[in-house]
Formats: structure tokens, C-alpha cells, sequence
């Protein structure tokens, strides 16, 4: 059986000999530089490893597993254009080593490419997978969409926030599981058992982020903490204090929320310190470990023996467990 790390080394491979046009450059230059960034490559290499799970042929899975990478690295681009972010893997982003429309047209190609790949899945699950890739795809547009929206909120409930980062984190994670076991001829039951999985695990994963943000080690993570916290992001952690909060304490929140000139030190402090004061930091632990919990019961309910599902138990340990 493939270890995540052999996964991850498979795909690697994989994208250096894709075949990408080479006119117009102006085009498919910036494709090539985006999947040159690297990254973890944990989306693919989560379909090898489902497909692996179930015996089936890994091969048939290496074209939908790099079409799901593409398709997540599509999504960077585009999200990086919306907010504005200007370092990407300690990078250029897109649009800013070339220009925005740049940006746009080389992530509407890769977005294509994506579903070109897709459709060389076997053809005996190719609608299955189809269906699987193209659901999730306009999901994780709509958690986008979402997520803008809520810029422009100053209030967020719970519910609305965990339903935004199911469907712009979650779905993919989920939905490179179910392909996977699809590909490997996966039941039913086992398939959509593994989509819960990843799902649950997805939302720990964006909550563990959240968390990170605000309280990780910044020597650790090679970025400064507090980003959320200075772009007013409505994370879980921010609305658990907003819902949580003394009428004082609430004044404060909604005056750095609405306050368009600040110090970024210490607007990061103070709000830091009002979470604190709420215990925001243990009440979030205390939900991821509710979601990963909830992943390892799905992973439980899998039709296959333990130590076949070790990999994708240390898999979500590795997940809940990193520090950046």
C-alpha cells in the first residue's frame, strides 16, 4: 500500500511531464508557474490513497488525482485576486508577477483543464466521477461567494461560518476521498462513508487554520500572526467571541471590526487579549476535536480491515497535529 508521502511524490511527478500548450505564453506561462509553487499536494494524493485502499489500479487514478490539484490550484489563483494577497508559498501570487486579467484568464484555463482531465477517468465510473468533480467544483464557488459575503457582515452566525468553510474547504478534501474509492471500485456506502470522512476532517483542518492564525507560532509558520484579526475575517473565532462577549467587551470588537485606521500591532493584542478573556481558544480546540472525532467515526465505518486504513488514520493525525 502507498504511504502519503509516496502518494505525494507520485503526483509530484506526474504534474512535471502534464502537457500544458506552450501559445500564447502569456497564457500558459503562469499555469506552469502555479503548479510549480509545489504545496503539500494533499488533495491528489488523497485520491491515490482511496483508490489504494480498495485494491484498485492506482494508474487509472494519477490523471483525475492531478485534475483535482489543478483545479484546487485554479481556485488559489482566482482567491488570490479577491483578497488581494500578494505572496503565495513565498511566492508572487499570479496576478501580481504578471497583472490581474493575466491572473483571470490563466485560472479560468486551468479551471478547464481541470474538467479536460477529470474526463479521463475510466469509463466505466466517468459520469460517477464527473458528477463527483463537477458538484464539488460549483460547492466550493458558492463557500467563495460566502465568504465575500461575510466581508461585508458584521455579524456571521456559528452555522452560516461552518457551512462557508464546508463548502470552500471541506468539499474538496471530501470529494478527492469519494473519486478515489469511486476509481477503485469503492460500494456505495464505503464511497460516501470516506466522503464524510474528509469532510469532518476538512472542517477540522479550516478550524485548526483559524486557530493557527491567531495563536500560532509565527517562527514556525514564517508569517506574521494576527492576519485574520487586521482583515477583519469572520472566523469561527472571531464570532464565538462576538456571540460570547460583555456589552463592553462587544464595543471593543465592533470598533476595531469597523475602524479603518489602526495599528496592526496593537489591534492584534487587543482583540487577542479579549479572546482570552473568553477562553475563544480552548472553545475552538474543543470543536475541532468534535469534527475529528466525528472523521475517525466515519473512517471507523469503512468495509476494511484496520490496518488497511492506517495511512489515512495518520493522515488526520498529521492534519490535526501540525503547527503551521
Amino acid at each position: 500500500m502507498y504511504t502519503l508521502l509516496e502518494a505525494q511524490n507520485l503526483i509530484e511527478k506526474h504534474i512535471q511531464t502534464l502537457s500544458i500548450p506552450d501559445t500564447p505564453p502569456e497564457l500558459y506561462e503562469p499555469v506552469r508557474y502555479v503548479l510549480s509553487l509545489g504545496g503539500k499536494r494533499i488533495r491528489p494524493a488523497l485520491v491515490i490513497l482511496s483508490c489504494d485502499l480498495f485494491a484498485g489500479a492506482v494508474e487509472s487514478a494519477l490523471i483525475p488525482a492531478v485534475a483535482i490539484e489543478v483545479f484546487h490550484n485554479f481556485t488559489l489563483v482566482h482567491d488570490d485576486i479577491m483578497d488581494r494577497s500578494e505572496i503565495r508559498r513565498g511566492q508572487p501570487t499570479v496576478h501580481m508577477k504578471y497583472n490581474e486579467n493575466v491572473g483571470i484568464l490563466s485560472g479560468d484555463v486551468m479551471s478547464i483543464l481541470a474538467s479536460r482531465l477529470i474526463n479521463q477517468s475510466p469509463g466505466v465510473v466517468l459520469n460517477t466521477v464527473h458528477d463527483v468533480f463537477t458538484k464539488t467544483a460549483m460547492e466550493v464557488c458558492e463557500g467563495q461567494q460566502m465568504d465575500m459575503n461575510f466581508e461585508d457582515q458584521l455579524t456571521v452566525s456559528g452555522d452560516e461560518y461552518m457551512r462557508m468553510i464546508e463548502l470552500k474547504t471541506a468539499v474538496l478534501i471530501a470529494a478527492s476521498l469519494k473519486i478515489g474509492a469511486i476509481l477503485g471500485g469503492a460500494s456505495q456506502t464505503d464511497a460516501d462513508n470516506l466522503y464524510e470522512f474528509g469532510k469532518n476532517l476538512g472542517v477540522a483542518f479550516q478550524l485548526q487554520d483559524d486557530l493557527l492564525d491567531t495563536y500560532g507560532d509565527q517562527k514556525v509558520m514564517g508569517k506574521q500572526a494576527g492576519t485574520d484579526i487586521v482583515d477583519n475575517k469572520k472566523t469561527f473565532l472571531m464570532i464565538r467571541a462576538l456571540e460570547n462577549a460583555s456589552p463592553d467587551q462587544k464595543k471593543e470588537l465592533v470598533n476595531w471590526l469597523t475602524n479603518k485606521h489602526f495599528e496592526r500591532e496593537e489591534k492584534v493584542a487587543a482583540v487577542t487579549t479579549i479572546f482570552n478573556d473568553l477562553g475563544i481558544k480552548e472553545l475552538t480546540e474543543v470543536r475541532i476535536r468534535e469534527f475529528y472525532d466525528k472523521a475517525l467515526e466515519n473512517l471507523s465505518h469503512l468495509n476494511k480491515p484496520e490496518e488497511r486504513k492506517t495511512e489515512l488514520y495518520n493522515f488526520a493525525s498529521y492534519l490535526m497535529n501540525r503547527n503551521k
